[in-house]
Formats: C-alpha cells, structure tokens, sequence
C-alpha cells in the first residue's frame, strides 16, 4: 500500500507549482518513466520529459486557469484534479488524472476537457507550440 504522505505533499507542491507558474521544479516530482495522456492524441507520451514539455506549454496557453475541485480514491494514489480555464477566449472545464507511486511521484497522467471547441482550441494551441516535439516521445 503507497504512502498517502508523499502524495499529499506531492500535491502541495504541484499545487505551489502551478500558483506560481514556475515549472522548473516540476521534474522532481515526476517518475522518470511517467505515461502522459492528452485530450488530444489518442497514443500516449512516455517519459518525464513529456510530461515537463506538455504541463511547462499548456501554463502558458491556459488563461484564468483554476483548480476547483480535488478528488482522491481510497489509498490516495489516484486524485482527479478539476479546473476550469480560457484557451483563445474559449471557456472550458477539465480534470487531471494524476496516479502516484509510493513514493509520491507523478507516474500517470491524464488529460480530459469538454466542451469540444475549447479542446480544439487547445489541441491548435499546442500543436503550434509543441505538436513536433511531442510526438518524439509516443
């Protein structure tokens, strides 16, 4: 059975993280073999440095990005992150998959958003900025 500590401060400190916008400690918290999964591609990207590249874009795509909800399932591994944010004048609402190990760190996450025009906004956004890149890594 994990640690339900380390993920609770994992998740404090993804939480300052993302309220200050500097991602450069994100690595620490990531497995290096983390799995991420986009609202927008259906092969999944493998690795930390996916990850990084996906979350540190995405911080600067969003606008008004806010966390309103958080959910965990028994054992606290898994915790469901809802937000809401802007993307080209866009409203839309999300939630954040987010799996951990026994040590706390980040080994899956996942990426929903509706409503559809604000996850095509977000998938052109993206793929301008990152869609090259990223796909080294499916």
């Amino acid at each position: 059975m994990g640690n339900k500590n380390n993920t609770t401060a994992t998740l404090t400190h993804w939480h300052a993280i993302i309220a200050s916008r500097d991602l450069s400690a994100l690595p620490e918290i990531i497995h290096p073999d983390a799995v991420f999964r986009s609202p927008v591609a259906h092969t999944p990207y493998h690795g930390r440095e996916a990850l990084v590249l996906a979350l540190s874009t995405v911080i600067d795509v969003f606008e008004d990005f806010t966390y309103r909800r958080e959910f965990a399932a028994e054992g606290g591994k898994d915790v469901v992150l809802e937000f809401s944010a802007k993307v080209s004048g866009k409203k839309l609402k999300g939630a954040d998959f987010i799996k951990f190990d026994d040590d706390g760190l980040i080994v899956e996450f996942e990426v929903m958003i509706r409503p559809a025009s604000g996850l095509m906004a977000l998938g052109e956004e993206m793929g301008k900025r990152v869609g090259t890149k990223l796909k080294e890594y499916s």
